[in-house]
């Protein structure tokens, strides 16, 4: 392989052992001590270290670390036969020739501020990598907890649809709305972001929507008040969900943003 093009091969491996390194802590332990989603009873219980989640990041160090070993040894050979008329290439081609580890590290910190551009490109947030660890519940580095069991009364489908079987819905959060309680996950948040750039951009159309939402979607809610009813609302609001995301990113200019503060 070309120099530079191995040097980043080798800072993607290291970003890789960083973020592996990072999977086997995350899955080393946890508290959960929240009110348990159906019961309304408090729960409290130490999550023990989970081998079978750990063995995949594990294994991925192991692979990296001897790819990168063999990788080193068969370059050193190739590189030190390899000339470039150009005096910086053949100055860089003998730098990693001697350590192509060390042009991999060199390269972190470029690889990192493209991937943070592609982040933002895609409205996601420059600490998102962080959030994946951190925007969980009950292991390591989690920062959140399971949300408690809230009444059903009152609310629209994919408020509803949020208090499905957690496996299926993934509640996030719980959220406020008009100062009640909510369980919030993210198709309710995506179409709430929807309802608020609606009513910014076509704020009549907006009103006409939500005449005819009021009139017969809020009704039928009213006949979901079991788990079930909620997961089957929940798969049927799907498509639905994909068409206010797509929307989302083509007009907003920080969609993730928008989603995200739904609720808060």
């Amino acid at each position: 392989m070309p120099p530079l093009t191995l040097a980043l091969c080798i800072a993607f491996l290291l970003i890789g052992i960083g973020i592996s390194a990072a999977l086997i802590i995350q899955v080393s332990g946890g508290v959960d001590n929240e009110i348990d989603f159906y019961s309304n009873k408090k729960v409290q219980y130490t999550r023990g270290f989970d081998v079978f989640a750990s063995l995949y990041p594990l294994m991925n160090i192991v692979l990296a670390l001897v790819l990168m070993i063999r990788v080193v040894k068969q370059e050193a050979l190739v590189s030190a036969s390899r000339q470039y008329k150009n005096r910086f290439l053949n100055s860089v081609n003998k730098f990693l020739a001697r350590s192509p580890v060390k042009g991999g590290f060199l390269l972190l910190l470029p690889v990192f501020i493209i991937v943070t551009l592609i982040l933002l490109l895609f409205g996601q947030q420059a600490d998102s990598i962080i959030k994946v660890f951190t925007e969980t519940t009950t292991w390591e580095f989690s920062q959140h907890t399971h949300p408690s069991y809230v009444p059903y009364t009152g609310h629209y489908l994919c408020t509803v649809a949020a208090c499905g079987h957690p496996k299926l819905v993934k509640p996030l959060r719980i959220g406020k709305r008009q100062g009640n309680a909510i369980i919030v996950n993210r198709q309710l948040m995506i179409a709430n972001a929807y309802e608020e750039m609606l009513s910014d951009y076509m704020p009549a159309l907006h009103r006409f929507i939500r005449r005819v939402y009021d009139q017969y979607g809020y009704p039928l809610s009213k006949h979901i008040d079991t788990p079930f009813r909620s997961d089957v609302i929940y798969l049927l609001m799907k498509p639905l969900e994909y068409f206010f995301a797509l929307n989302l990113y083509l007009f907003c200019i920080y969609p993730e943003k928008k989603i995200s503060r739904q609720y808060l």
